[in-house]
């Protein structure tokens, strides 16, 4: 399996962040073709004393490189990404990762 990670910094204004987030970002993510699953993770550090570098982890699993390469050139993910450079630029930043057991 392959992951295609987005790490989210801290927003201006994260209510408004994670309405879009929500209700447009994620509806367009999902429609990916051969998306396996989507986790999105709230991050917050281990310790209060710590302030977080991210706020927002989002993890969609493929089943190869070849699969998330469709994916991102698809429809859904030229829309998706198109979104996330208007409402998340300066925030984001994106990996690829493999999944060991």
């Amino acid at each position: 399996m392959i992951k295609l990670i987005a790490l989210y910094r801290t927003p201006e204004d994260p209510e408004a962040f994670d309405e879009h987030y929500r209700s447009v970002h994620t509806p367009l993510a999902e429609q990916m073709p051969g998306l396996r699953n989507m986790e999105i993770t709230r991050m917050k550090p281990l310790s209060p004393h710590t302030k977080s570098s991210y706020y927002l982890m989002a993890e969609m699993t493929f089943d190869d490189d070849e699969a998330l390469q469709i994916a991102l050139q698809s429809d859904a993910g030229k829309a998706s990404a198109k979104d996330l450079q208007g409402f998340a630029q300066g925030l984001v930043e994106l990996y690829i990762g493999t999944s060991e057991s």
